[in-house]
């Protein structure tokens, strides 16, 4: 039960106003190579910690993901420019490409 506790209050907060954006933008090209980056760093992160490849694969994506998320929570205040969900799509795409590019270099 407590696993889901994250999951709706993510859901349920609201945002106090969503961007008014594109798909396609230098800002998307950031998140999802920031979002890569990251990805890939957590799951080495994981291997250098002497974790299973199935943990490390996990912290690094959950890792980028997470940081995405937030970043998008910081923009949802009502100084920020809103939260956007086609830039979080560029950070989940970064991150399962992130991910794969590890994967690649690791074998």
């Amino acid at each position: 039960m407590l696993r889901f506790l994250p999951t709706s209050i993510f859901l349920l907060s609201g945002c106090s106003h969503m961007a008014q954006d594109q798909w396609h933008g230098q800002d998307k090209a950031q998140h999802f190579i920031a979002s890569a980056i990251l990805s890939a760093a957590g799951n080495e992160y994981g291997q250098h910690q002497g974790w299973s490849d199935s943990r490390s694969v996990n912290f690094g994506f959950l890792f980028s993901v997470s940081l995405g998320a937030t970043k998008e929570l910081w923009d949802s205040r009502p100084a920020g420019s809103g939260w956007s969900w086609k830039d979080f799509t560029w950070d989940v795409a970064g991150a399962a490409t992130g991910y794969a590019i590890w994967q690649f270099a690791k074998y």
